[in-house]
């Protein structure tokens, strides 16, 4: 069983940050400044492709808005009291050679210490060491096994395992497989990208092994998103059935939503949970309903496991049991 030594267990988890161990997904087109900032605001981590930025200078722009945005929202809120701690910023690097930006944006990052690098589509193994002189911690984005011993090889701090399902650039395995597999060489974090729909199905990663969890989908039909009217109707129309596989417009498989009645053809990213995206709504009604969802569903499994009588599987054994 292995972990980056270097790093205590439990990072980079800010458990004490954190209303939810949730992570607003990184998403290409979608995470704008006002949809990470809100998600920092309402108490999760908030993501962001920094290929989202027009340029290198934008980078240091957003980074900029994010700070500036999350702290107004901290000293305007009527009752300052009930303000979650904000969650952490986190910058999603890809790491493909055919990212032109990828050196300028890593230094910008590196100067700028982002607490929270995500690298994806590539072999995160250049940017580790860099961003570790910075303070910076690394999550990298990985599909198979052979890329998460690879990551864990380099350094990773955490392991975001994309799953079948996820929106967007997706995985193949299946989620439960996947953590159980990585489990049998690796005991630090893990995220699980694709499948998290509200929060009984974060509270069922949270039991399996998994560390938090991604939610991207819910999070593109919201008012601070990015994404065009189209696409934003299309996410709540549509039904898992909706969902198709594409290797357009990059080559790397990505699952797509085709609204109903659309001839085939995809209106942008989504992953499976588009069952459960009913309407467009905030950011933090998102958070506030998966909240919800999330203690109840752990409510629950604290009942049954008191009703079954086996006290030492109970609730109390669990991560995030506690409020």
């Amino acid at each position: 069983m292995r972990h980056n030594e270097a790093v205590p267990i439990g990072w980079p988890l800010p458990t004490d940050r954190l209303v939810l161990p949730l992570i607003a997904a990184p998403m290409t087109r979608v995470s704008t400044p006002a949809l990470v900032a809100a998600a920092c605001s309402a108490g999760i981590v908030g993501a962001f492709p920094t290929s989202n930025c027009s340029s290198n200078a934008e980078l240091d722009e957003w980074l900029d808005e994010i700070a500036a945005t999350v702290r107004t929202a901290g000293t305007t809120a009527d009752d300052a009291a009930s303000v979650p701690t904000p969650g952490p910023v986190a910058a999603n690097l890809i790491v493909h050679r055919a990212n032109k930006r990828l050196d300028d944006d890593l230094q910008t990052i590196v100067r700028r210490s982002v607490e929270l690098v995500i690298t994806s589509v590539g072999n995160p193994v250049p940017v580790i060491d860099p961003l570790h002189r910075a303070g910076c911690r690394v999550l990298a984005d990985v599909a198979s096994l052979a890329h998460a011993h690879k990551a864990v090889d380099a350094g990773a701090d955490g392991l975001v395992l994309l799953s079948a399902g996820a929106g967007g650039h997706t995985g193949w395995a299946n989620p439960f497989a996947f953590a159980r597999a990585v489990r049998r060489f690796y005991d630090g974090p893990l995220v699980l990208a694709g499948g998290i729909s509200d929060g009984t199905a974060l509270w069922a990663a949270i039991t399996l092994g998994y560390d938090l969890g991604y939610m991207g989908t819910k999070f593109i039909a919201t008012r601070e998103s990015g994404a065009d009217p189209k696409w934003r109707a299309a996410v709540v129309s549509a039904s898992l059935d909706d969902i198709t596989l594409s290797t357009a417009p990059n080559g790397v498989t990505a699952s797509m939503v085709v609204p109903p009645g659309g001839a085939g053809q995809p209106a942008g990213s989504a992953g499976h949970t588009v069952s459960g995206v009913d309407a467009i709504t905030t950011v933090a009604g998102v958070v506030a309903a998966t909240s919800t969802e999330w203690h109840r569903a752990r409510a629950r499994t604290s009942t049954a496991l008191r009703a079954s009588g086996r006290s030492g599987l109970g609730a109390s054994s669990l991560s995030w049991t506690q409020d």
